[in-house]
């Protein structure tokens, strides 16, 4: 495990960990508990690349400053696809924003709450490391941070946020490669030649 800290006066403070064996996201957030000391903080998984106009981070924020407490990042996702995300109870419906009554470690669809997935943009707060520090296992064997984060619910608010733009998974083999081809063609140095490429396949 490695963590950096680098704190600007005045400013927030920056850091990463990782891991030397998998032990699900929640052990990786635990293990940067003395960088986050007694503050909110964010996570951001690397396995989900959010592009978007506005950063999803930058529009989390926003809506943090509103509603306060625990902002999550969510979409829908299909039905048959539920076992493989946290998914979200829904409560009430504001704008992108949606109340957060419960969360489920990767159910069954059948037995889904929902189809609305929480996706690797968090804004919590710090109560969630002493869960974490718990390390008890959920789904899988692991430790897992929606389990930790679903004892918050009632007693801090809690809201996901369908942020605007688009969810690259780039922990699956093919949403890499999607994800550097939707971004190759927006930029103008590669873009034209990637176009060409593909609409050449699209002849054969």
């Amino acid at each position: 495990m490695w963590g950096d800290h680098r704190r600007r006066r005045g400013g927030p403070s920056k850091g990463y960990t990782c891991g030397s064996s998998f032990t699900a996201g929640g052990h990786a957030v635990w293990c940067a508990r003395n960088i986050v000391g007694n503050e909110p903080f964010a996570v951001l998984l690397a396995d989900d690349l959010m592009h978007s106009k506005v950063s999803c981070l930058k529009q989390m924020v926003d809506a943090y400053a509103k509603v306060g407490g625990n902002v999550i990042a969510v979409e829908e996702v299909p039905h048959q696809r539920t076992g493989s995300y946290g998914i979200v109870t829904p409560g009430a419906r504001d704008g992108r924003l949606t109340e957060v009554r419960g969360l489920v470690e990767k159910p069954k669809p059948d037995v889904a709450p929902s189809n609305l997935a929480v996706i690797g943009r968090y804004i919590l707060q710090p109560e969630v490391m002493t869960i974490l520090g718990e390390h008890r296992k959920g789904a899988g064997g692991e430790i897992q941070l929606t389990d930790a984060m679903a004892q918050l619910i009632g007693q801090q608010p809690f809201h996901g946020y369908t942020f605007d733009g688009v969810r690259h998974d780039c922990g699956d083999k093919a949403g890499h490669i999607i994800a550097n081809i939707a971004l190759a063609l927006e930029r103008d140095d590669v873009g034209p030649a990637v176009r060409a490429y593909l609409d050449g396949l699209n002849k054969h």
